[in-house]
């Protein structure tokens, strides 16, 4: 059989008649002339007789020939069992084909047909030139056109040459079509690759939106038509497979928004092209599963990583899905023979269908190489930053106060100017944590952590009366996060009254920063005086430098007795050196950020 097909083959090359040479192998058709082209360079670089047309539809075909019917059929046969080209290719007539695309400069298969004929009867191409030549000197513009009959309907393939096509096709090729018509919103059943009733359904109600006669079995065509729709937004993010050798990594990119950006062990960046906020990031570092659990918790530090979303570890991998209003993250992470290699994918919150279909292809292309990124490629120094994680940006809060602890399982009192408008408040960066209790009036805020804690130490509020001029000390994170932990900032009790005689306030001579506001006011004997005031009061007065006020232990206590909230008090008076002091102040504070 296939030296039959070679014999008509070297008929084609030799320019013999092969009897009626009408009938093509189509073996793929694609909606873009750019992938029309890399699949008909791909056949021919493997087998003879590849063409490339433009169908009536405006898609592109590949089809090998032209054969006469027996040959073709042969061919078709011989090269399916092959596995040379795919199990859906079909004998065609050629009827639906147009201009040809490949070879480059081949005339199309109408010209082709008509030269052959005419040279068996000795006259070729010029008697079609010579009949036109009888009319030299008319005025074609003058000529009324000859009325056209009404286009016909394109129809690629006949009902039973469409039955014949889809018996062909493969379990997986079946899944997936059933996978798009639910995609399509027409299938709601199993993913099996049993075209029942059910899958005949969906067919006809997606060849009825389409304006096709609803069959229930899809031609070649509308099968292409379905899958192309369906991977849209895979060809618009210009999915290409890219080998990181760096990296040690295969996989598939949103290439047409994403292109390398520089190399920042352990990531490979991939940012966006397009100005949107699009990005790839590649994972690739040696280590083992101490190191994954340590890489697990810096990503959740990334910007790139929003902070709500299913995430979840085990002894070989992890997964990371983060989403806020702007960005959908999603972070893939295996370990393997003591590789640690992954990817994250950054999206537009609002392209949610092409996050999902582009994520599912990153994943499933995913291969690791040999080798990971060399920690050395970046020399020390080079772009360092404390908002920086190898090259990529530390989420950060919006807004960072200081508060402190007032019971064992971890409750914090802090200013109200720390929580409001925030989507979310943590507790020394780790702990989420729930605003249970304000006070508008004191400007006070209790929050409750989502986890027991347990403090190294817990306020005992200071009942007597404090000394006029005795020495105090202010806890507190004057630098947000920067600083690992609390400073403490040592003053005077100027007054125990506010400017306007308050008596739930306390005036101090001490030199403190926003950042402070909401952190303990000790006295000598470590027992707290009270919550140090925001330093821009809300009247909006600017006070001038070293003065500040507290929020007085009094009317805090009071205002958490009513709440229900049950503290430590006490009266007693003593001094504390100040280095213990100083440690007494840093275990009690807490961080308290608003994002």
């Amino acid at each position: 059989m296939l030296r039959r097909w070679l014999a008509v083959v070297a008929m084609v090359w030799l320019g013999l008649p092969a009897a009626a040479q009408t009938s093509w192998v189509q073996v793929q058709a694609l909606p873009t002339l750019t992938e029309a082209l890399d699949r008909a360079r791909s056949f021919a670089a493997r087998l003879p007789d590849v063409n490339g047309f433009v169908l009536q539809s405006g898609w592109y075909t590949i089809a090998l020939g032209p054969y006469n019917r027996p040959d073709a059929d042969a061919v078709l046969a011989q090269l399916q069992a092959q596995g040379e080209i795919p199990a859906d290719s079909f004998v065609s007539e050629g009827g639906l084909y147009t201009n040809r695309f490949w070879p480059v400069g081949a005339p199309p298969p109408a010209a082709e047909t008509a030269t052959n004929t005419n040279a068996d009867t000795g006259t070729g191409a010029d008697t079609a030139t010579n009949t036109a030549s009888d009319g030299a000197e008319t005025d074609n513009t003058t000529l009324a056109a000859a009325p056209q009959p009404a286009p016909e309907p394109i129809i690629d393939e006949t009902p039973a040459e469409a039955r014949a096509s889809e018996a062909r096709l493969t379990a997986d090729e079946r899944m997936a079509l059933q996978i798009a018509l639910q995609w399509a919103g027409v299938y709601n059943s199993g993913i099996d690759g049993a075209f029942g009733p059910g899958t005949r359904s969906a067919m006809a109600a997606w060849q009825t939106q389409k304006g096709y006669d609803a069959t229930g079995v899809l031609t070649t065509g509308q099968r292409a038509e379905l899958l192309s729709n369906y991977n849209r937004v895979l060809t618009e993010a210009g999915m290409k497979t890219v080998q990181d050798t760096g990296a040690g990594i295969e996989i598939q990119i949103p290439a047409a928004r994403v292109a390398f950006g520089a190399y920042n062990p352990p990531f490979a960046d991939y940012p966006a092209t397009d100005g949107s906020k699009a990005h790839v990031v590649l994972i690739s570092q040696p280590g083992d599963a101490n190191r994954m659990a340590g890489l697990y918790e810096i990503m959740q530090t990334l910007a790139l990583v929003p902070p709500n979303g299913p995430r979840g570890k085990s002894s070989d991998g992890f997964e990371i899905d983060g989403q806020d209003a702007s960005i959908h993250s999603y972070t893939w992470v295996t370990l393997k023979d003591g590789t640690i290699k992954g990817f994250t994918l950054v999206w537009p919150a609002d392209e949610e269908g092409a996050f999902k279909r582009i994520r599912d292809a990153m994943k499933s292309s995913f291969r690791s190489l040999d080798g990971v990124l060399d920690p050395g490629l970046v020399p020390p120094g080079e772009e360092q930053s404390v908002d920086m994680v190898s090259g990529l940006a530390v989420r950060k809060p919006q807004l960072t106060r200081s508060g402190f602890f007032i019971s064992a399982d971890g409750m914090v009192l802090t200013t109200t100017d720390a929580v409001k408008d925030c989507a979310r408040v943590t507790v020394d960066d780790e702990h989420d944590a729930a605003v249970t209790f304000t006070d508008p009036t004191l400007g006070i805020a209790v929050l409750t952590p989502a986890e027991k804690l347990a403090p190294l130490a817990v306020a005992e509020f200071q009942t007597a009366v404090p000394r006029l001029q005795s020495e105090v000390a202010v806890g507190g994170y004057s630098f947000g996060g920067v600083l690992s932990a609390p400073s403490v900032t040592f003053g005077k009790l100027a007054d125990v009254r506010g400017l306007s005689g308050e008596d739930s306030l306390r005036r101090l001579e001490v030199a403190t920063e926003e950042g402070d506001s909401g952190g303990p006011v000790f006295d000598s004997s470590g027992a707290v005086l009270g919550m140090l005031a925001p330093s821009r009061p809300a009247d909006g007065r600017v006070l001038p430098a070293g003065v500040g006020f507290s929020v007085d232990s009094a009317a805090i206590v009071g205002a958490l007795d009513q709440a229900g909230v049950e503290v430590t008090t006490t009266d007693t008076t003593g001094f504390m050196p100040a280095p213990q002091l100083a440690r007494r102040a840093a275990d009690t504070t807490a961080l308290v950020s608003c994002w």
